[in-house]
């Protein structure tokens, strides 16, 4: 029997929410619709995809090399509906386009990837840079959108923004932590573990305002503005990390597990939306491409 869309998205929703029961809860249907459509799929593609345990669900490594076929394949489905709703052949234009490190390559990819389909004819120019600088470029016209964390977003009265994706702060630990049992681990039990930073963003400034809140602070053991760099030195046990869920991937480069936990207290979250100046209609192509970026952040809720 193949694979149906239904187990793709159920798949994926189970993969992002991790469990079944928050993944029925944004489908509206019962749990056991969601269990049997994965025990379905695992039968049809011969591999087990989640790992069940008492927390929820932790993906496979065979899960996770298919949640990106998955992810993809459902993109495409959603490309393929939205063809015959919109005319598109004759779309042309420019589009200046900006993006922040940090989601570069987690959001953006997936959204110009889906644009470039839909719009073929449409030039587009990007840029990587800070929030600051682009929200400069942004103000000045210098720059159609933007992709990028606006959580802290400086200039609010003169940009407009629609968040596309939320990500809490969790807690990722090496492969055998003496945290990786605990049903709830608070602020206070990592006080004293080396901690891997990342420096890009503002992801440095608000860790740093998460940890102000202990009496003493976990001592820095690397700072780096890779995400590749923090999972590999996480996965081999130089230290902890405690950044957004949106960039945590289960294995490193080397094929290290890593696992993610939550803390218990109120942490902050990353908020990425796109970005465009205020006071004046958008251009067409503009608007493409927040209509795209509006239906990826649809497909991913589902």
């Amino acid at each position: 029997m193949s694979f149906t869309i239904r187990q793709l998205q159920y798949f994926v929703a189970a993969a992002e929410k991790g469990s079944i029961s928050r993944a029925a809860q944004s489908f509206n249907v019962s749990q056991s619709s969601v269990t049997e459509a994965i025990k379905d799929l695992e039968s049809d593609l011969g591999v087990i995809l989640f790992d069940r345990h008492s927390r929820g669900l932790t993906i496979t490594h065979k899960g996770h090399q298919f949640l990106r076929h998955a992810t993809e394949i459902l993109s495409n489905v959603a490309d393929a509906r939205r063809a015959f709703d919109q005319q598109q052949d004759e779309a042309s234009g420019t589009l200046h386009l900006g993006v922040t490190s940090l989601v570069a390559g987690y959001v953006l990819s997936d959204i110009l990837a889906r644009f470039r389909r839909a719009y073929p004819a449409v030039e587009v120019t990007a840029i990587e840079d800070s929030g600051e600088y682009l929200e400069h470029l942004l103000i000045g016209g210098e720059l159609d959108v933007a992709v990028m964390v606006v959580s802290n977003l400086r200039d609010r009265m003169a940009l407009q923004s629609e968040i596309l994706e939320v990500s809490p702060y969790r807690l990722w630990l090496p492969l055998g932590h003496r945290l990786e049992t605990p049903d709830s681990i608070a602020l206070d039990d990592i006080s004293d573990e080396p901690l891997i930073m990342l420096t890009l963003d503002e992801i440095e400034e608000a860790t740093a305002k998460l940890l102000g809140a202990l009496g003493s602070r976990p001592p820095v053991a690397f700072r780096t503005r890779s995400v590749e760099a923090v999972r590999s030195l996480v996965a081999t046990g130089a230290g902890i990390a405690i950044l957004p869920d949106l960039v945590y991937r289960p294995w490193s480069l080397e094929g290290d597990r890593i696992e993610s936990r939550d803390v218990s207290g109120a942490l902050p979250v990353v908020q990425v939306g796109i970005v465009w100046r205020k006071g004046s209609a958008p251009k067409q192509t503009t608007l493409n491409f927040i209509n795209i970026a509006k239906a990826h952040r649809m497909l991913r809720s589902r």
